[in-house]
């Protein structure tokens, strides 16, 4: 994957972009930051997987009590 910004086939993010890289961040006047703390907490409840390892653990106990019932044991 090239990256391309303009003409050329530079593909060195540090070169295609070094017209912008060190421009100052913008920072609002009218809202103050938000603590890294704060920001860190917003995601962390987020799970975009809610409920999947409890789905993969039933689904392996489901396989392996037909497989005990068919006599196999636990599989190997």
């Amino acid at each position: 994957m090239s990256m391309k910004k303009g003409i050329g086939e530079e593909t060195d993010p540090r070169i295609v972009y070094a017209d912008i890289i060190d421009l100052p961040h913008h920072e609002p006047v009218t809202r103050p930051r938000m603590p890294l703390e704060n920001r860190a907490a917003q995601f962390s409840a987020f799970d975009a997987l809610a409920g999947f390892s409890d789905m993969i653990a039933e689904k392996t106990r489901a396989i392996y009590a037909q497989e005990e019932e068919a006599g196999e044991g636990e599989p190997q």
